[in-house]
């Protein structure tokens, strides 16, 4: 295949890209610091090869600093004993902030992530709805009474924040993602430690900005720029710190805990998946392929939401697959910075690297590439593209139906009856989404039970909203986030024993 039958968007001076890359900082106890070394570590545009950004190198020091930081605040009481109503009123401001800053962080963000400008701007200000609605839980927030334990006894289940928070993001959605974490640790009263990607710490900087705009006390959210080994080894490992939440690959999430065992604290994960779509003969096939399209390539399929394969009916299947690859060639991929973009860049060499890797084992072992399956030249880009990708013939068995590519790339499977459709998603060590498409609503609903998955879409993909909690099964994870669910991640339960006069019998016989 060459690049003239695919939708390119060459560079662009629409947007500009900032003369001096931005300054990265570590946030400590409410002020702004470099490293103690001085070292720092550069981000250079994926998708433009400029240098964006230039980040204080992150160490013990500046770790073990913002944890007694958070420890002290949360210890205070300064935010973990003020009310709700106080909570929520800072919490809205951020909200503004955020909306009032869209433009400034959707910048930066695609230029360190290489995402569509459109799509950053989308996430940013969709951001902005979380913080609301975690704003909304703080005032809601209660535990339970039981009045029903006899006369002379009430019974009270306080809901305690946990205590200090580990935020650990990753590069493919910085500022979303950190804002399905961060608001909802904020409403139950924690403090935090954040530690975002090193290859996209511009936005939750710009975070830290608009929270102390806010208003929030100093050393209720700390950031620390860095690296994996020392920074987030040391966040979960520390005896300070009382949980930790961190969304990445599983790989790295097993790592976490088992570092975190040797002081039994919390840890909620968010790990990869290998999502299925299933297309039944009488779905509605126009919008299936459009919905299986934008779930292969949105943020360039580096998505844990991806639907990175489907199963369809043997009837339909090569009609299917045809409307895929007509609705894939007409993709915009190229400058994230244009507007008409939908695709940009691969994050790092290395990863299209992996990505391509991927498509040729799967070459190998019998498939065949329908479009796409190599490396994608964009007119005056110096970055990392890569090609639409459909493979059809995938037998369960292959490594490219079990594998997270994290790419644009979708397999293709077939099915015959409902039943070897739920076994076949079923089939993965991931359990993240999943998705079915029929105009029959007791496939769908068959489907949602039998499905082993955290979520399900039913004629549709990738919808989400404040109040749906969001997480996975088997090694998709563990623990839940945003809605009422990711509140109750950040909370202990104490149960409270309360006797009414002096009615209790003597245990000792007075002799």
């Amino acid at each position: 295949m060459t690049t003239h039958d695919l939708t390119l968007i060459a560079a662009t001076d629409a947007i500009g890209i900032p003369a001096e890359p931005f300054r990265v900082r570590h946030l400590i106890g409410g002020a702004w610091q470099g490293s103690a070394n001085g070292e720092t570590f550069e981000r250079h545009s994926p998708a433009h090869g400029v240098l964006v950004s230039r980040s204080a190198k992150g160490g013990e020091a500046e770790t073990n600093a913002a944890i007694a930081a958070a420890r002290s605040a949360f210890d205070s009481g300064v935010w973990s004993r003020i009310s709700g109503k106080q909570r929520a009123s800072v919490m809205l401001r951020v909200a503004d902030l955020i909306e009032r800053d869209v433009e400034r962080m959707a910048l930066l963000e695609t230029l360190e992530s290489g995402k569509p400008i459109t799509q950053s701007r989308g996430e940013v200000a969709g951001a902005a709805d979380l913080w609301r609605y975690a704003a909304s839980l703080a005032r809601t927030l209660h535990g339970d009474s039981h009045n029903t334990l006899g006369e002379d006894m009430l019974g009270v289940v306080l809901k305690e924040p946990i205590g200090v928070v580990s935020i650990i993001t990753p590069w493919n959605f910085p500022f979303w993602i950190l804002s399905q974490k961060l608001p909802f640790a904020l409403a139950a009263g924690c403090t935090c430690v954040i530690k975002p990607s090193e290859m996209t710490s511009a936005t939750t900087v710009m975070m830290g900005e608009l929270l102390i705009e806010a208003g929030l006390p100093a050393g209720v959210v700390n950031i620390v720029l860095g690296y994996g080994q020392p920074v987030g080894s040391l966040m979960t490992t520390h005896p300070d710190v009382d949980m930790v939440t961190f969304t990445g690959s599983t790989a790295v999430g097993k790592s976490i805990t088992a570092a975190a065992s040797a002081t039994l604290k919390k840890v909620a994960l968010e790990l990869g998946g290998k999502n299925p779509q299933v297309i039944f003969p009488d779905a509605d096939l126009e919008n299936a392929a459009d919905a299986v399209t934008f779930g292969v390539y949105f943020n360039v399929g580096q998505c844990c939401n991806s639907s990175s394969r489907i199963i369809v009916h043997e009837d339909i299947a090569d009609d299917f697959v045809a409307r895929v690859v007509e609705l894939s060639r007409q993709v915009a991929f190229g400058d994230p910075l244009d507007p008409e973009t939908q695709v940009g860049a691969i994050v790092t060499p290395e990863h299209q690297a992996k990505i391509d890797a991927c498509v040729r084992q799967a070459v190998a072992d019998g498939a065949n590439v329908r479009l796409g399956g190599g490396i994608l030249s964009v007119p005056g880009l110096d970055g990392q593209f890569y090609e639409p990708t459909v493979i059809a013939g995938v037998r369960p068995e292959m490594a490219i139906a079990r594998e997270e590519v994290f790419g644009p790339v979708l397999s293709v499977l077939t099915f015959r009856t409902a039943d070897e459709a739920i076994a076949l998603a079923n089939d993965a060590s991931y359990g993240l989404s999943a998705g079915v498409w029929s105009e029959n609503i007791h496939t769908c609903l068959d489907f949602a039970r039998r499905a082993q998955a955290g979520t399900v879409w039913t004629n549709t993909w990738m919808d989400g909203f404040p109040e749906l909690t969001f997480g996975g099964m088997k090694q998709s994870g563990q623990g839940r986030e945003i809605g009422p669910y990711g509140l109750d991640e950040f909370l202990e339960v104490k149960t409270v024993a309360m006797r009414i006069g002096r009615t209790r019998a003597p245990w000792v016989r007075k002799r």
